[in-house]
């Protein structure tokens, strides 16, 4: 079974130059891939991706950094956009203490309204937490009928388990590197169906291409790490994590 890029972003600049060779190659050697939209530009981009190629379902939403402009008539917009055939979930939505371009107060009133808006539309939700783990887990526990993936997972095995009961955890081409201990316990500690592959390219190349530009294909340097550390075959990594993408976006069911 082939695998799955499940937090893309194939609609960045990175791409201009080569954007469709980059698609022709998830074409030949993945199940499909998820764009990811981060605010309301990249989000339209996001849905023209879908409508133009059966490889490429997407996500709309705003992340944490980017919801300046995030309004009454932007949540109309993403409503609107996500009621579309191949709009899977909602999101990047979320928390990041890290760059802090607004308040926690401001971000975490978004992150509320965006999960409001995940829960109307019953579709679930790609999270973005960078050192704020607490309050994001937190405000989750606010919406407990809301599932999803908890994107490039930073969080302990010990958060891992309170969460994986209705997200998955997003793992990408962190695992790879040498100073991942961390990560590699939660992968070795989390059941593997609860597990999903993701690349976040352009950025966050995997070993051996770290420091380059990442893109979907990549992913199988993930699904093989995941396999070393598991002590299993690269097959039922792509069998089981594929599944779970599956589930997790309801694709094949819809």
């Amino acid at each position: 079974m082939k695998l799955v890029d499940t937090h893309c972003h194939i609609d960045n600049e990175k791409f201009n130059e080569d954007r469709i060779e980059v698609i022709k190659r998830i074409e030949e050697n993945l199940e499909f891939a998820v764009n990811i939209g981060y605010d309301l530009e990249s989000s339209r981009r996001t849905l023209r991706l879908t409508r133009v190629y059966d490889c490429i379902y997407g996500t709309v939403g705003f992340h944490p950094t980017d919801i300046s402009k995030y309004t009454e008539e932007a949540e109309k917009e993403l409503e609107d956009m996500a009621r579309e055939e191949k709009i899977v979930a909602i999101g990047e939505i979320g928390l990041d203490y890290y760059w802090m371009e607004d308040p926690k107060e401001k971000q975490q009133e978004i992150f509320r309204r965006q999960l409001k808006l995940a829960q109307k539309l019953n579709m679930p939700v790609s999270i973005h937490t960078r050192d704020a783990m607490e309050d994001t887990v937190k405000i989750l526990k606010e919406f407990p009928d809301i599932k999803g993936v908890i994107h490039c997972y930073p969080g302990s095995v010990e958060t891992a388990k309170e969460l994986i009961d209705r997200f998955y955890l997003g793992i990408g081409g962190a695992l790879t590197f040498k100073n991942a201990k961390k990560l590699v316990n939660v992968v070795k500690e989390i059941p593997l169906d609860r597990l999903v592959l993701e690349t976040d390219c352009p950025y966050m190349a995997p070993e051996p291409n770290r420091g380059k530009r990442n893109e979907p294909i990549y992913v199988k340097f993930v699904g093989e790490k995941i396999a070393e550390i598991k002590g299993i075959s690269y097959e039922e990594v792509a069998k089981v994590t594929t599944e779970n993408a599956k589930r997790l976006y309801s694709i094949g069911d819809r």
